[in-house]
């Protein structure tokens, strides 16, 4: 591969890098799931009837969101409203702009609740519920701008029966989260179960705990006396190691020589016993001399 080779594969593998950031922006988007959940009722509702509830198969990286979807006439819709197991929509509920057919998605986040929606100050204990309503008019496909709900009567009721909170005396908030990502509080009247007055995504949320006091760091003067006592020890301890290992390298140098000591007059007794004579006033080992007798090689002598 050239050099001019080379400079080409920096622009698409930089290219490749901004898509990859691109895709991790959206996945925890609320408009992208949104929008992914738009296209898989479109998908669902193009092979089923009118007047069913469908529960949207999504991909397996989803697992623990629940989404369904009906398909109804907005007559039926004004006069019976439609029931979800976590959504109460009552009677008497316009959309707008008039459409022949509605088709309603409710929506369960889930364990995926807080990665999309937070709210400043609070925690979500409870999973974001939501739906929406498009028009269905056509069999084949679902528009994709969202109809407004004008609620004349009762007010739309979101339940929720696993509320995970210890607390007993902390006060529930229903908040509702709405475009651009803006927060609306109201109090929970009845417990476990919020109301609204049109479509959006819904949870039960508290204030932050506040957290347990720390404990005081010690004071200078307790410092100081921690440090001179540690000094102390550490000096101890350091002096009286020192003087330990001199104990061990004499009686270590000791046990040695006497061991050649001991070796050196184990040779000596081996060896042969040496005379001894005095030269002046010193006593000196002495041998006595033994000289070989000569012999002749020849007998002649001369």
């Amino acid at each position: 591969m050239g050099f001019y080779e080379s400079w080409l594969i920096i622009p698409v593998i930089f290219s490749l890098l901004l898509l990859s950031m691109a895709g991790d922006t959206k996945s925890y988007d609320p408009v992208y799931l949104q929008e992914l959940f738009h296209s898989y009722a479109n998908e669902t509702l193009s092979k089923h009837h009118t007047g069913h509830f469908y529960n949207l198969s999504l991909p397996s990286n989803s697992s623990g969101m629940q989404v369904s979807v009906i398909r109804i006439r907005s007559r039926e819709f004004w006069a019976t409203g439609v029931n979800f197991s976590s959504l109460r929509i009552p009677p008497r509920v316009i959309a707008l702009p008039f459409v022949k057919r509605i088709a309603l998605l409710n929506e369960n986040l889930g364990n995926w609740s807080s990665h999309y929606y937070q709210v400043p100050n609070h925690s979500l204990v409870a999973p974001v519920v939501g739906f929406s309503a498009f028009d269905a008019s056509n069999p084949s496909t679902l528009s994709n701008e969202e109809l407004t709900l004008i609620v004349s009567g009762d007010p739309v009721s979101i339940l929720f029966p696993d509320i995970g909170l210890k607390d007993k005396n902390v006060t529930l908030k229903c908040v509702k989260f709405g475009a651009g990502m803006s927060v609306e509080f109201s109090n929970m009247t009845t417990p476990n179960e919020c109301v609204a007055k049109g479509p959006g995504h819904f949870s039960v949320v508290i204030p932050f705990q506040p957290q347990p006091p720390r404990p005081l760091p010690p004071s200078p003067k307790i410092k100081e006396e921690r440090s001179w006592k540690s000094w102390v020890i550490g000096f101890v301890a350091g002096f009286g190691g020192l003087v330990l290992l001199i104990l061990i390298g004499v009686a270590t140098y000791k046990l040695v020589r006497r061991k050649m000591i001991r070796k050196m007059e184990s040779e000596s007794e081996k060896a042969e016993p040496l005379d001894t004579t005095w030269i002046g006033r010193s006593r000196m080992p002495s041998a006595s001399m033994i000289r070989t007798q000569p012999a002749l090689e020849h007998e002649y002598v001369p």
